[in-house]
């Protein structure tokens, strides 16, 4: 039987001070819960309604943690999403380890992306587009979030994460940087391999002067209206296109 306890060790992942403290995270619906699962974090607690258990009868079963089936009323108001009446799952943080950007790899460098749907939605561009490395400033939104695993779709789970400062990070990186910036080289125009890591700036005021300096090129995406500027989701998506136009497409 759930208890109060363990309904108020959930809640509590809500907030990123807790999630420190325990060193957990939660998130919830059917694609999170089962990408979640078959991933390699460790998942320790384990939520579920009938409707969720009369399609996942094997994995419920093999999971060794603890798991309660619910009501759906129960499992909305102990996670963040009200609309939610499937699954929840608990799992341990991973630690955040560096790594380097190997020559041939594509990734992705993140500037102080504050709002948690912005860098959930980044997440799910990079899985789609083979990026498997996301650096981050100390000052964008927590990965753990739950409306960042939310937006990620799952992606969460097949991207590797590095929150540090920046401006060392790059400056040692030994492979091209590109920016984006609205005076930038037109990306349209451009034959660059899908190598080095492309760095996107803040919502509202972009690229720092600190980091521009380490820019290899800049890189900008043409307007054909006049919409000031784009969402950085968007743009993450439009760079990482043109870039992996170079490679020849695999199934």
């Amino acid at each position: 039987m759930l208890s109060k306890n363990t309904v108020k060790f959930i809640k509590s992942l809500q907030q990123k001070k807790f999630r420190q403290l325990e060193n957990s995270f939660f998130v919830e619906g059917t694609k999170n819960v089962t990408e979640l699962m078959q991933s390699d974090f460790k998942v320790t607690h384990l939520l579920y309604t009938e409707k969720f258990a009369s399609g996942h009868q094997s994995m419920i079963g093999s999971f060794p943690g603890q798991k309660y089936e619910v009501p759906p009323g129960l499992l909305a108001s102990t996670g963040s999403f009200s609309s939610n009446d499937s699954a929840m799952a608990v799992a341990q943080k991973k630690e955040n380890r560096p790594f380097l950007v190997d020559h041939g790899e594509l990734a992705l460098a993140l500037e102080d992306i504050r709002d948690p749907g912005n860098l959930g939605t980044v997440i799910r561009i990079a899985d789609w587009y083979g990026v498997k490395k996301i650096v981050l400033s100390e000052q964008s939104a927590d990965l753990y979030n739950p409306k960042v695993l939310h937006a990620s779709m799952g992606s969460f789970t097949r991207v590797s994460f590095f929150y540090t400062a920046l401006d060392r990070y790059l400056s040692e990186a030994d492979v091209p940087v590109y920016g984006a910036f609205l005076d930038g080289d037109n990306i349209h125009r451009l034959n660059l391999e899908a190598k080095g890591i492309v760095l996107l700036g803040n919502e509202s005021k972009g690229i720092s002067e600190g980091l521009e300096r380490l820019v290899t090129r800049k890189l900008s995406i043409p307007s054909f209206g006049s919409a000031e500027s784009l969402n950085v989701a968007i743009a993450a998506a439009v760079i990482c296109d043109n870039l992996r136009r170079s490679q020849p497409y695999q199934l």
